[in-house]
């Protein structure tokens, strides 16, 4: 993955706040796509963490679906979680409650280790620092049998931008058997990865550059180029094709029983025998 300047990345998702919820087509479709998988999912918790939020848009169907649970929305970006907190009056007469907002890092989350039971995280891991960090307190923050459920983007995402553009002006993305072994080292059981393709069609690679910028997406790479794009790049971006492809990876972990106690003793449970 590349490494991401932290503080451009937020700067760019705060200054495309008020233009995120128009722009960002592909988070939400992966939104809609990730509710329908907790179809085969039983659990029901009572504090959800929407890691990564940004303006939360999957909070109003996640709070349908688990009615009884508290809705904690994180991201880095304070007006994102602005607009998080403006739920309408007609869904508060459905019985939608505000979102707690809380502002912080996903690799430093100020919450007790145990504290949820569903970390839900939508088209976010790629924009920290330390993806590996993030899915480590993930699963500090995880009560024993709490899910983690995420998507991410994966390296062939908008790789005909990255023809066009040059490989050095586009993120690169982490594999789908990195991750997979990073939720095992984040100590993560029964971890389940595949991936799907989404292709969006654009009148031109101008107009995906303009959606990129209302949604806060350009690049964040600490290593980028800070210049003005020449002409050169405007002939190569009209000559590109109207297609934009994302490589869509999912996942989804459960955080085991714990095998130590805090003080480092194995924990051994036994199961009673009937009669």
């Amino acid at each position: 993955m590349s490494e991401i300047d932290a503080r451009a990345a937020r700067r760019r998702f705060e200054r495309a706040a008020p233009t995120y919820a128009g722009a960002s087509r592909i988070e939400a479709e992966v939104g809609a796509r990730m509710l329908e998988r907790l179809d085969y999912v039983r659990i029901a918790p009572a504090r959800i963490l929407d890691a990564g939020s940004g303006s939360a848009p999957q909070a109003a169907a996640l709070s349908r679906r688990y009615p009884r649970a508290r809705l904690v929305a994180v991201d880095f970006s304070l007006p994102m979680l602005q607009r998080a907190r403006d739920v309408g009056w007609r869904a508060r007469l459905r019985g939608m409650r505000r979102p707690a907002a809380v502002c912080a890092s996903l690799d430093r989350l100020p919450f007790a280790a145990g504290s949820v039971q569903l970390v839900w995280s939508n088209m976010a891991l790629h924009w920290t620092s330390e993806p590996r960090a993030a899915l480590a307190e993930f699963q500090r923050v995880l009560a024993p049998e709490g899910l983690l459920m995420f998507s991410t983007l994966g390296p062939d995402t908008l790789k005909e931008l990255r023809a066009a553009a040059g490989a050095d002006r586009v993120h690169r993305f982490a594999d789908m058997h990195d991750l997979g072994d990073w939720l095992v080292g984040a100590g993560f059981s029964a971890p389940v990865m595949d991936m799907e393709t989404i292709n969006l069609a654009y009148r031109d690679m101008t107009a995906l550059l303009a959606d990129l910028r209302a949604s806060g997406q350009t690049s964040a790479r600490a290593d980028r180029a800070r210049g003005l794009a020449g002409k050169g790049l405007r002939a190569a971006l009209e000559r590109a094709g109207t297609r934009a492809t994302y490589e869509v990876l999912y996942g989804h972990a459960w955080k085991g029983a714990p095998r130590k106690s805090a003080d480092g003793r194995s924990i051994v449970q036994f199961a009673r025998r009937p009669g």
